[in-house]
Formats: structure tokens, sequence, C-alpha cells
């Protein structure tokens, strides 16, 4: 193993720094030299230097103490040289550490040298900060890309590495994920900054993995001097570490000889030597000496095996180790490779001593045991298996844990096969399971297995641990226990561990009733078979993923404390994704539901069971129950889906069964719910929920006594167990292939194979795990057929065109690499595009290892510099990072829509591991179905480019243009018959590995339109119009701002407008122009408090008058010159960033887009005063650019409409409210999208293929139309490993190559394209998301919400309040005051509801229930203002008294049930708020009497006060003015509402009095 090392990314410095020792002891006169020689050495490489270094002379008056002391104060004259074109300089103080502190250690170091060593270190630190670059460094370490690395840790993203290797090549590292995951030679250095050949090999070996060169670090030479009385020397701290930092801190000879000098403590008097006494060839010598002199020097690292003993030398340097050993990263690896190597060298010692192998065969075991151990200590690369480039450390623990296990296992079965009782063998289906032949069988196959380790992790058939265990708990939850896909490793093991614990459970159950006589008709049975379904149930319903399951149990046992502070403000500044709290809760109300469900389901299922219906009816019930599913489960998956299909049975050319938006052009609402998808849902419930459990229970019923006999109690209880909950969970999980299992199942073992039967629920069993092979065989087939037909195949490359014949004879091959790969369910890829299949490694339904999602790039995650630079540098303002947003929001409303949709039959049949394809107008998108459970899918979307290459191109127009118009027949075109289609078209729809299910599946979304901003801004008078709006615009927001009144009070803000006040105040600055310029003074060349008055004070103050606050706004008041010297401001700013130059509209649309997404920069001093409160930017001019930009767009539909103040003001308003105007990286986009925004609109830079423009990004949110195709997901599989294994093992990068070019019989490219990058390139990659059924508001409707405890308490009490209310009709004249009395002394020891009041809230369907209920859920009367008081009487007619009310009546009855009506809503919406009353006559003041010919009160209060019997003495008279609170109409279905007589009664309010009184005999006071 490699030495330990700290935990780092690549490129961390090691613990163990490397050591070199000499083999000659050091001369330390050879480490000297005088200051003469060295000062006429530096004058020679100045000389020789190109224009731009920086020299500085510097004269010390004082003699130089020795290195460690302090040095007295310093005087410099510095003369510099003109710098050349090109060359950068800046300063700044870089803290570099010494180099001998970062590669070689000396081992003769003593602790006085190190302290000298810092203090020099220190103290060239302090000299750094006030020197200059060099140009040439800057320019020729200047990264393409990003920013150089800040340190050797940095690895964010676009750190840029420079080091060398060790031949001496200078190369690069970007880190990122647009990196190509290799270093990168770089040009020649410049030869003033190469590092001399000779010492390559020493400096660069304790180098870490990374080096970090500083192009900004200061170049500085000093000169030494000799004037009289004084002493010169040279800084060599200084001129040491500065050089080192050029050299991207590599050591040269001559910063060697400066750090020894230095550290060997020679005084300043062995450098007082003159310039003269340095020949011409001073410099070769010096430099053949040093190297000479250092080549002697060994490195090696020192390594403690304990920290008792002494150290070990390891004589490589870092490349060579990182050659020869792995790096690893943490303590934990290095304990499970020891582990590991244990493992393996104690089983392969078990091996060999059991004699398994002999003569060659122990060699070649013997070498595969050797390199499953040394992969231990470097892994291969590149790996077939692998699915990253470069190193990967799961990759290094494959080998000895796949030999572990074999191992394993071959050593249990060779012992197991000693103990096998041939006498009673275990038979099944005909075979001996138990038998010893078999047994050494299997060891013999397994030991065959070991032995090809080579080939086969050559060819990658074996995956990585972590896969493979994925893919191994997958399949054992779901082949023996009915279990889903699994999201990943941690999921598969949670769902293999509750899957045990159910059996568990019920194991214990089945074990007691099987011990009991007539053990199928026991009650425990009974009780077993309700638990069965109870939990089968639960679990169909509950995500792989538990991580929402945990977040609600955390919520509940560790609530989170309420930080300190605000949370109003803390809620503003974060951004909160709804998405978790609205998983959560749906979620927790599914658990509820379960609670609910699951009781009364094992409750019926009990009764139904113990009542002996599956033994008394038998056999008969089992073939009418098998007959039933076959029709009923035909009808619902095959017959229906067909005829909703685009194409039905490849036949017809349009659907048969269409939707109402299948003929509309574009759709402007939500689909709407059909006659046929209604009953779609329903057959699917019963033949889910009814029909499939009970054939099932039949099964086990009359199975149970058989298997018990075969296997015995123990063995028997648990087949029961695993194979009915396994039958169970399928029916709710996957019902549409259980009447193939059933029937294949019920045919050949019945008509067939009658003998070899093992009871029904044990061939139902083994029969769903053949079926899903069978499925998955016949998929893999015409995939294979389809890509490799030869009329219609597309050769990429020429490897094609000599594979396509090349694999003909190898056809039989072929189909048995495709029945294995069904067996081990794994994928079938072409060899590099071509017609050769290989099969690859066993993957999960998920089918990638790692979790890949699509960050996206905005301002939270990039730095500042990054916004305020052009695209070139931007990295969030890539075209594809700016889209992908789309996809995100799509991917959101999938979520709430998707698995409803799939329930409705929208997208065709659907299951686990099926692959749809999206195709709108310019969203293209691959769903991954992962996981189907009972209504809950989880799925994965890949978006493709808006603009895609010309191979997407071809295959988009492939699955959008339509095939009914083709007429053609082979080779003349006869036509076709109406509604079919063509031969030709159904031949070639025959061989495709997709199809369309359907043309007009409708999603929220958002369209998107772009409009160049130059064609709108290329004249001076669409500009002018723009700074006027941006004027207004800023205007609007200082008047609206809350806080202006701080603003006018500020003194600092006073102050600087006080200047403005002067009546001869212009203001000339450059940037205002005539052109643009709305307010320009031609007379005084500028703009002037009199001109911007005459524009637009009649628009501040129409502004300010709209304020609830009023505020002056004449010519002088300070609100007026604020306005004038914020717009002073914005127009500068806009000014500045325009780079002063107006008339070019690319400067103007640069400036622009400046202040669009925020970057204002305060040049002028005029301006500086806004920095007294940094919110009138942030408030008022940045929306005002924005809003400008949005007016400015409304312009050209109606270009005189804002012209009146009103109109402006109130669009402005609107738009505030339903407009979210923002730059795309800022995160307030990302919100306003997510959170389904109506519109938006940006301003997006386009620096794409040579093209520089400007656009206007409008979206609008509305249903878009999408094309569903569903692709065979085999083909799928099949061309991502291809993909996977040609890019990261074969190293194929040509970006054309042949695999992925166009063929539209199995839309390569697009699939090909939406692969994880760097395979693929999609611009987003979703995270696994979960929709859940509840969620879909179409499919609630038809099955209902989620039942609860506290819904079913609330229908009870609502349908019994209802029930009585209905009864007590019936009976005499003061039954209904008394039933009315009880009930509101009842409702009110409930939940207290909001008060009718039909004048503020307009009462839905279900307020008015309550209100015809009066007080039923605790409803209080509504309390209103009195208008005044008269008096009159009108006796009701006899006409009514056969009227009764709805006792014995069919329309009674519908007033037990809460109803809705639409009609009650428009009564309720146009129900006059205030009347007056114009005849008394008509009021009815005897209708309050509890009889049975009177009207239903809706409060019993209200009844009480509305007759003459509370009146007394008062009367209501003509004139008097009230508030409507009811009204009962004519032969209203609601009896509540429903008027006695035939004319419409009001309830008007007046004085705590409520007078019923006929609508003839009022009036609206509106209409007065």
């Amino acid at each position: 193993m490699a030495p330990p090392e700290s935990s780092r990314s690549q490129g961390a410095i090691p613990k163990r720094r490397p050591h070199r020792s000499s083999s000659t002891p050091e001369e330390p006169s050879s480490d000297s030299m005088d200051l003469g020689r060295l000062a006429s050495f530096l004058m020679k490489m100045d000389d020789e230097a190109p224009a731009g270094r920086t020299i500085e002379l510097g004269r010390i008056k004082d003699k130089v103490p020795r290195a460690g002391l302090d040095s007295p104060s310093k005087s410099k004259v510095k003369a510099r040289r003109r710098h050349t074109a090109g060359s950068v300089c800046s300063t700044g103080n870089y803290n570099m550490p010494e180099l001998s502190s970062l590669l070689h250690a000396r081992s003769d170091s003593s602790s006085s040298i190190r302290s000298r060593r810092r203090s020099s270190s220190s103290r060239s630190s302090r000299h750094s900060s006030r020197l200059e670059c060099s140009g040439p460094v800057s320019a020729a370490l200047e990264p393409p890309a990003g920013h150089l690395a800040t340190s050797y840790e940095d690895t964010t993203q676009g750190a840029t590495h420079y080091f060398q290797d060790e031949l001496g090549n200078w190369l690069m590292y970007t880190f990122g994920d647009s990196s190509a995951g290799i270093a990168q030679r770089l040009a020649k250095i410049p030869d003033q900054w190469e590092t001399q050949s000779g010492t390559s090999s020493t400096t660069s070996s304790a180098n870490s993995a990374v080096n970090v060169m500083d192009t900004t670090a200061p170049v500085q030479i000093f000169r030494p001097t000799a004037t009289s009385g004084e002493v010169t020397t040279v800084d060599l701290d200084h001129l040491g570490s500065t050089a080192a930092r050029l050299r991207g801190i590599q050591r040269t000879p001559f910063e060697a000889l400066l750090d020894r000098s230095r550290l060997s403590g020679v005084g300043d008097s062995n450098f007082s030597h003159t310039s003269s006494r340095l020949g011409t060839d001073t410099e070769a010598s010096l430099s053949n000496r040093l190297d000479e002199k250092m080549a002697k020097n060994k490195n090696f690292y020192r390594f403690w095996l304990l920290p008792l003993l002494p150290f070990v030398k390891i004589q490589f340097d870092r490349l060579e180790l990182l050659a020869l050993l792995d790096r690893n990263v943490g303590v934990m690896d290095n304990v499970i490779a020891v582990l590991l190597a244990m493992a393996v060298g104690a089983l392969g010692a078990l091996m060999l001593a059991h004699n398994f192998f002999q003569d060659f065969w122990i060699f070649l075991f013997c070498f595969i045991m050797a390199g499953c151990q040394y992969s231990l200590l470097k892994s291969v690369q590149p790996d077939a298996a692998s699915p990253t480039h470069g190193y990967n450390r799961i990759i290094a623990f494959s080998r000895p844990a796949y030999f572990c296990v074999c191992c394993s296992l071959t050593l249990i079965l060779e012992n197991s096969a000693h103990h096998v009782d041939d006498k009673n063998p275990l038979t099944l289906y005909g075979v001996q399971v138990t038998s010893l032949h078999l047994l050494l069988f299997t060891c013999d196959l397994i030991k065959v297995f070991i032995l090809c380790f080579p080939v086969i992790f050559t060819l990658g058939l074996l995956p990585q641990v972590n896969t493979f265990s994925t893919y191994l708990l997958e399949q054992i939850d779901i082949h023996c226990f009915g279990g889903t896909a699994t999201t990943g490793l941690g999921a598969a093991l949670y769902g293999v561990c509750r899957s045990l614990l159910a059996c568990t459970v019920l194991y214990g159950f089945c074990y007691g009733a099987l011990r009991e006589p007539l053990s199928s008709h026991h009650v425990v049975f009974s009780i077993y078979c309700g638990l069965l379904v109870a939990i089968s149930y639960h679990l169909s319903r509950s995500a792989s993923d538990p991580g929402v399951l945990w977040s609600i149990v955390s919520d509940h046992a560790w609530p989170e404390e309420e930080p300190a502070g605000p949370p109003k403000e803390k809620e503003q500044n974060e951004i909160i994704d709804p998405l978790p709290e609205k998983l959560k809760s749906t979620v927790l109300e599914r658990l509820k539901s379960d609670l609910v469900v699951c009781v009364c389901a094992a409750v019926l299922v009990f009764a139904i069971h113990l009542s002996t219906v599956f033994t008394r009816l038998q056999p008969t019930l089992r073939h009418v129950l098998h007959i039933m599913v076959g029709v009923l489960s035909l009808l619902v998956h095959y017959v229906v889906p067909q005829l909703r299909a685009q194409l039905p049975w490849l036949c017809c050319s349009h659907p048969l069964l269409k939707s109402s938006e299948y003929n509309l052009f574009e759709v402007r609402e939500a689909a709407k719910v059909m006659w046929f998808e209604k009953l779609y849902v329903w057959l699917q419930f019963a033949e889910k929920f009814i029909l499939l459990p009970v054939v099932f229970l039949s099964a086990l019923t009359i199975s149970a006594e058989d298997i018990v006999d075969k296997f015995n109690v123990v063995g028997g209880s648990a087949v029961i167990v695993v194979c009915s909950m396994k039958l169970m969970r399928s029916a709710f999980c996957d019902a549409g292939k259980q009447y193939v299992v059933i029937a294949f199942t019920v045919f050949f073992f019945t008509y067939d194979f009658k003998s070899a039967s093992e009871t029904l629920l044990i061939d139902l069993f083994f029969m769903s795990i053949i079926i899903s092979k069978i499925n998955d065989y016949l998929l893999k087939m015409k995939f294979v057929i389809t890509y490799i037909a030869p009329w219609q195949i597309t050769w990429g490359s020429a490897f094609h065109a000599f594979a396509q014949p090349f694999s003909v004879p190898h056809s039989a091959m072929l189909f048995v690499q495709a029945f294995i790969s069904s067996i081990f369910s794994t994928p079938l890829s072409p060899f590099l595009g071509s017609a050769i299949f290989l099969t690859s490694y066993v993957r999960p339904v998920k089918f990638w290892e790692r979790d890949y999602n699509t960050k996206r790039v905005d301002h939270t995650n990039t730095r500042l510099s990054s916004h305020l630079e052009t695209n070139l540098r931007n990295p969030g303002a890539d075209d594809n990072n700016l889209n992908s947003i789309f996809y995100e929001h799509l991917t959101r409303s999938l979520q709430h829509s998707l698995c409803g949709d799939l329930s409705l039959g929208r997208w065709g049949n659907c299951s686990s591991g099926d692959c749809f394809i999206l195709a709108s107008d310019y969203l293209n998108c691959l769903v991954h179905i992962i996981e189907m459970g009972n209504g809950l899918v989880t799925f994965q979307m890949r978006g493709l480019e808006f603009r895609g290459t010309y191979c997407q191109q071809r295959e988009v127009e492939a699955i959008t243009e339509g095939v009914d118009e083709d007429d053609g027949f082979c080779c003349c075109e006869p036509g076709h018959f109406p509604h079919c289609l063509s031969i030709n078209a159904a031949f070639n729809q025959r061989w495709l590995a997709w199809e369309v299910t359907a043309t007009k599946y409708v999603l929220e979304g958002y369209s998107i339109s772009d409009n160049s901003a130059a064609s709108m801004l290329q004249v001076f008078d669409l500009r002018k119009v723009l700074i006027t709006y941006y004027v207004k615009s800023i205007v609007y927001y200082t008047v609206r701002s809350p806080k202006l009144e701080e603003w006018l009070a500020s003194e600092a803000v006073i102050t600087a407008i006080q200047r403005t006040y002067d009546k001869s105040f212009v203001d000339v600055d450059p940037v205002f122009n005539m052109n643009i310029d709305e307010d320009y003074d031609y007379h005084q060349a500028g703009i002037t408090i009199s001109s911007f008055c005459n524009v637009y004070l009649p628009w501040m103050q129409h502004c300010a008058g709209r304020r609830q606050q009023p505020i002056d706004s004449s010519r002088d008041s300070p609100l007026v010159l604020l306005c004038f010297a914020l717009c002073l401001l914005g127009r500068r700013a806009l000014g500045a960033a325009s780079h002063n130059t107006p008339s070019s509209v690319d400067y103007f649309l640069y400036g622009l887009h400046a202040l669009f997404k925020g970057d204002f920069r305060i040049t002028s001093p005029r301006d500086e005063w806004v920095f007294a409160d940094m919110e009138l930017l942030r408030r008022v001019v940045a929306p005002g650019v924005r809003m400008s930009l949005k007016l400015h767009q409304d312009h050209f539909t109606s270009p005189d409409e804002y012209d009146d103040p009103q109109v402006l003001y109130d669009a402005i308003s609107k738009h505030e409210q339903n407009l979210v105007i923002s730059h795309e990286g800022d995160p307030a986009w990302r919100n306003a999208v997510l959170s389904n925004t109506p519109s938006l609109l940006a301003l997006r830079h386009v620096f794409d293929d040579g093209s520089d423009e400007y656009k206007i990004i409008m979206l609008n949110k509305r249903y878009l139309n999408f094309r569903v195709i569903k692709v065979n997901r085999e083909c799928v599989r099949g061309l991502w490993a291809g993909q996977q294994q040609e890019l990261v093992f074969l190293r194929n990068r040509n970006p054309e190559r042949g695999s992925i070019q166009n063929a539209k019989q199995a839309l390569r490219n697009m699939i090909n394209s939406s692969c994880d990058q760097p395979i693929g390139y999609p611009i987003y990659v979703s995270p696994l998301t979960t929709s859940y059924a509840d969620s879909n508001e179409q499919l609630m409707q038809i099955v209902g919400g989620s039942i609860s405890l506290n819904k079913i308490k609330h229908f009870l009490i609502t349908f019994f309040r209802r029930l009585r209310q209905r009864c007590g009709a019936g009976c005499s004249s003061g039954g209904s005051a008394q039933i009315n009395s009880t009930v509101q002394e009842e409702g009110q020891a409930n939940d207290a509801s909001p008060s009718i009041t039909p004048q503020n809230n307009p009462a839905p369907a279900q307020q008015e229930v309550n209100m015809t209920l009066g007080s039923q859920s605790g409803d209080s009367c509504g309390t209103v203002h009195n208008l005044g008081a008269n008096r009159g009487s009108l006796i009701s007619t006899s006409s009514s008294a056969g009227k009764p009310g709805s006792g014995g009546t069919l329309a009674g009855l519908t007033g037990l049930l809460p109803v809705s009506d639409n009609r009650d809503h428009q009564h309720q919406q146009q129900l006059p708020c205030i009347i007056r009353i114009i005849d008394p006559n008509q009021v009815y003041d005897t209708i309050n009497l509890g009889r049975r010919i009177d009207v239903q009160w809706p409060c019993e209060e209200w009844r009480q006060k509305g007759g003459k019997n509370f009146w007394k003495d008062w009367n209501p008279e003509k004139g008097m003015e009230g508030q409507v609170v009811h009204k009962w109409v004519p032969c209203h279905r609601d009896p509540g509402k429903r008027s006695h007589v035939d004319r419409t009664i009001l309830l008007v309010s007046v004085d705590e009095k409520y007078i019923p009184v006929a609508q003839e005999g009022v009036v609206e006071l509106e209409n007065v």
C-alpha cells in the first residue's frame, strides 16, 4: 500500500515529506559566493531578460545582520523600465511558503536553521507586498478558462493548476465539469523562466500532485551598489522566494545556492568581493558545479510502520509512487484493503488445502489470487467495468471481493455435499434440488468461473462491487418478495430488510395456523390472509427510497428549534424549495390513508376467508375467477390501450378513442377527462383491488395443505409466506402482467404438463419470473433485429460497413447472448455502434451507477467576478445552462401529474424500466421510469439541447412526421383504405424500436419567445422611448418606495440634491444626448431641472397622487429634486456602462445588459451620494431598468397608450404583480419559474458559434403539447452501455464517432446524447423524482382522495346531521325548531367554521351546505350592520300549503349528502349586498314559526328574529335599507335555498332584525 497520506483532493501535499540524503558531506566553501560575483551574475541575467522586468536598486546604510535577525530600515530608490505591450503588472501580498517547507527536507537540518528559515520566509512575504509582476509570466501562464488555483487544495470550479512531470514538461489541469479529466501539455515556457533540466529529477519529485503557479507574483532583483561607508548585500530570502514563485514552486540551482548560503550562516564578509572577479564563464561553471552536487541527492519518504519503531526510507519520488501504488483517500480504504488482502490469502490457502486445483491450474489460481491482492495496491486503469474515467476507488475492491465470494461459495457447497441426504432429496419440478450431483456440479462451475477471472474482468462482465450489490438486492426484492425497482444501494438494502421484516411477521401467523388440523380452514389462517393483504397493500404504496419517510420521522421525533432572529427577514432572504415539503405532506397523507385502508382490508378479507367461500366453491370458483381475470385484463391492458394508441395495431392512421384535444392546434387549458379514461380507471380498480387479490387468495387456500405436506410445516410456512406475498404485492404494483402469468400457468399446467405442477401457488410464483425473463428476451430480440435490418441500417463509419456482413455468420451466437443476457438482466450493447453485439455487465433498473444531477450555474455558486464578465468567461451565461431551467420546471410538472396520467392511460401501458421521449417545439427529453408502485412513480428526466446537432434534428423529424399521408405499396402508390395506413407505412412502423403513444399530451409549461434586442433599439427614436420609460420607471419606484420619507429626511441625500435646486444648474455630462433624451435642453447643451420638469412633472404628480399617504410633489419639492438626481444617476450609469457611445447600438445594448444584470458602476463623483443608502440602487434604479424594457416591448403593440399617466401607472402595477423581470443568472429567476409565475422576462446575451447578439426572452405560462414516444427499453439500455464502454474503456473521444450518428429506427443519437456527462451531453439531468397519484386532481375526482380518520369523522357527522334534519322535516310544525336548536347546540361543541358573510366571501358549494344547515358545523350567524327600521306585513298564502318541504320526495333525499351546483354559486355571487324596501306588503312575517310549510332557515338565530313574534311593535316600512344575507329560490334543488312559494324571497338584515321580503318588493341600492 501507499504510505499514509492526508485525505485531501488531488494535489494535496503528503504528510511525510521527502527527504534528501547526500552521499558525500557538504563543504561549506562550495555553498558560498562573494557579493561581487553574485552581483555581476544578476546583472547579466537582467541584461538578457526582456523588457518589462522590474528592477529595484536597494541601498542599505548599515551592515546587514545574519539571517534570522531584524533588519534595519532601508531607503530605496526605484528605477523602472518601460513595460512592453501586453505586460501585466499588479501588486499584492503573497504569503508563499519557503520552498524548503514544500519540497525536500534536509536530513541534517537543525532547529536553529528551521527558525531562521521561517524568519526569512516571513520577511520575504512582507517585501512582496511592494513589488510588481512581470508581463511575460502572466501572458505565458494565463489560463484559457477559469482562474488560477489559490492553493494546493483549491478544487473549485475552474481552478487551474500548473505543474511539471518527471521529464520537465509543463502541464496544466483545470477542475470542473468542462474538464477533459486529464492534464494538458502547455506550449514551451519562455527560456528565462524554464527550470534547468539538471534538477528536474530532484526538484519535482517531492512536490505535491499539483503545483500552483502564481502569475501575479512580483519579480524583484536587487543590484548591489558600492559606495563609501556602505556595505551592500542582496536580500537572499526575498530573491529566493520570489524566484520560486515565478517557477511554480520549482527550485533552480541558483535558488538552491541562495538557500544553502542563507542556511549555512555565511557572514556578509564572505560575499564582499568586487564584481570584476566574475569571468565570462561564471554562469556555466556555476551551473555545472550545482548540477553535479544536486545530482548526488536522493529522495525518500519517511514511513513509520509503528509510532515507536524507526522509520523506513521509501526511495521513490511522488510520481513514481503514483505510478506504482494508488493513493488512498482515507483510513477506511486502508482498513478495507488490508482485510480483503487477508481474506484473499486465507481463502486461497483453504482452496489449495482442499486440493481443488492440480498441475497448471494451481499456478493459474495463484496468479489470479496475486492479481486480486495487487489490485488493492494498484487498480486497473482503465477498467472495463468502471463507469468513470481515471482512478476509481471502488473498482479496486472488485476483484478481491468477487474472489472471496466465489471461494466462500465453493467451500460452502463442498462442505454441504458431504451432508446431503440422498435418500430423501428435495425435488422441484422433477429436479432434485438437494442432489449431490447438483451441488458438485455447481461447485465445479464456480471453480471454473474463478479460473476465468482474467477473461471476465478484461471483457467487463462483472460490475463494481456496489453496482453488483444493488443489482442483487433489487433482483431478490423483485422476484422473491414482489418489490419494485430501487434507486440506489441504500434503498435496495432498505427494501430487502423491509420485505424480510414483513415475512417474519407473517410467518408467525402462518406457522401457527398450519400446525393445526384443517389448517387452511383455521381461523388463524384467515387472520394470516387478512394481514397478508393489508401488509402487501402498504408495501406496494411505499417508495423504495426511505429519505422522505425518514424526514417525516425526524421532524416529529426531533423537531428543529426555531433560530433566533426575526423569521420574516430570513424568509425574504432565503429561497425555499417547496418540493420537499410537498413530498412530505403527500407521504404523510398516504400513511394516514394506509392506516385506515389496511385495517378495513384486513377485517374484510378475514371475514370473507372465514366464510369458507374459497373452499366450498372449488373448483368452480377458481375457473370462474381465471376467466374473469383473462377477459377483464385483456380488455384493460390490450384492447383499450390499442384503441387509444396513435396507430392502433399499426394499421389504423389515427386513434379510435380520441381525446378532446386531439384536433386542436393549440391547447389553452388542461386536458379534459374523457369517458373512456374514467372507464379505464374503474376497470383497473376492479382488477387490482378486487379480482387479482381474490384469485391469489383462492390459490393460497387450495395450495396450503399440499405445500405443507411436501415441505413440512417449517419449510412450507416459509414457502407460503414468500410466494403469497410476492404474488399479492405484484397484483398491486404490476397488475398489467398478472393476467399473462395466470393464463400461461393455467394452460401450461392444466393441459401441457399437468403432472409437473407443484401446486398453483408455487406455479404462479415461478411462472411470474419466467414471464418476466421472456419479455426481456423478446424486447432484446426486437431491438437486435430492428437495429441490424439491412434495408434501414445507417453506417456511421467504415467499421460499421465491415461489421455488418461480418456479423451475419455469428447470428446464432447473438441469439445465445440475448438469451443469457435476458436471464441475468444485462444490456446487450452494439460494439462501437455496429451490428456486432456484446453482453455488458449486470445493472439495476436505474442503470447508472453514480447519481449524476445537473447543477445549475447561477449567482449563488459562481464567483462575483464571473458575473461581471462576458459570456466567454462567465460559465453561467451558456445557453444550455440557461435553458436547463425549463426542463427543471417540466420535471416539477411531471412530478405533479405523471402518476395520475399513467393511471388514466395517457401514456399507454407502462412498467418499471420503460423509457419515453417527450417531444415539443423546442423541448426534447427522455423520461426514464425507474420505479412503479401502487399510486407512485419514480422517474428521471434527461433534457436534450434546444438547438441540437444535425443528427438529432433528423431523428426529431422522424418522430414528429405523420405517416398517414404515405400511399406507397412497394414501388408504386395505389393509395390506402380510409383511416388505415398504406402497406409501406404499416411495414415501416413494424421495423422501429419506438412507437408514438400520444400526440396531444398536455402538460403545464412555459412558451418561450425571443426577440432580437438590436432590431428593437436600432434607431434613435426607439432608444429615446426606452430612456423615457427608464426615467418614468425610476420615478415610479421612487414614489412607491416605503423608504421615501427616510430618504427625504436623510442629510446626505438632501445635501446631494440641493445642488440641483439652483435654476442655473445644468448637467452637461457627455452621456446625455439630444437623440435619446427627451428632456435634453438644446440651449444649455445638457439637462436642467426645468427641462426635466417640463417632461416628467405630470407623471411625478400622478404617481404622488396615487400614494396612500399624500406627499408634496410641487416643482420645487424635495421629491422632484430626488427624482431628478436619481434619473441623472441612472442615465449616467447606463452611459458609463455603454462606454459613453450612445450612437452605437452595440455599445448601448452592452450597457443595458450590464445594468439589467445589476452591474452598476458609479464612476462620477457627482453620483457618489447614492452610497448613503444602497437601497436607492437596489430598489429604484435596478427595477427601473428592467421595467423599462417591458414597457418598451409594450410600446410596439400600442404606441400611444402609455401617454396617459393613469394607464401607464396601472400597467406598471400590473406587471409588478404578474411579471418577474430578472436576469437569468439571478436565483430569483429560478425561484419564479419553479413557483409557476405567469410571465417572466429577461435580457440574454447570446454568444455562440461566432454570433454575438442580445435577445429579449419572454416566458408565458401555458399548456404545452407533447408527443409521447415509447422507446424499447432494451434499446436504450444497450445503447447506453455501448457508449459507456466506448468512451470510458476504449477511450474513443471522437465527437463525430460512428456510434452517435443518427439512426431513425432506434433514435440512436437522441438516446446516446441523454447519457450522463461526459459520455453524453444532456443540458439537464433531474434527480430521481417521485410522483404520487394523490397530487393529480383529475384522478382524485374519479377515485376520491386519500382516506383519514378525520375525513371519516367529518363525513359521518355531516351525514347524520343531514339525516336528522330531513327526517325532522316530516314531523309536526314544532319539530323543526327543536331539531335546529339541537343541531345548533351540538354544532357549537365542534370546531366552529367561519361565519357566513355572503357580502365578503361568496360561499362555494361546501359553504352553501353549511349555510343551509345553519349551525350544523358549528356556524354562528353572521353579524350585519342595520341601516334603518320600518313595518309592513303580508300573510302567507294558502297556495303554499300544498307544497311540502322534502319529507318524502326523491329531491328531498338528495339533501342527505353534500351537493354542489354551479347555479348556487352564481346565485350567491349575484346576491345584492344592500337593498331598499319599496313595498312593505311583500314582507313575509310569519314564515319563521317552524311549520312544515315554511322555508328552511340557514340559522336558528335568524329564524327567531325573522318574524312579527319577535318584532312586537316594530314593523318594516318603505325606504328602509338593509343587507341581504340569504335568498330562497323557487324549485331549488337544495332545500335550504328552496322557496315555499313561486317567487324569490330575500332575507334582509335591518337593525338586528331579519326581514323575509319578496324580490319584487325591493330594489338594489346601486340601481336607485
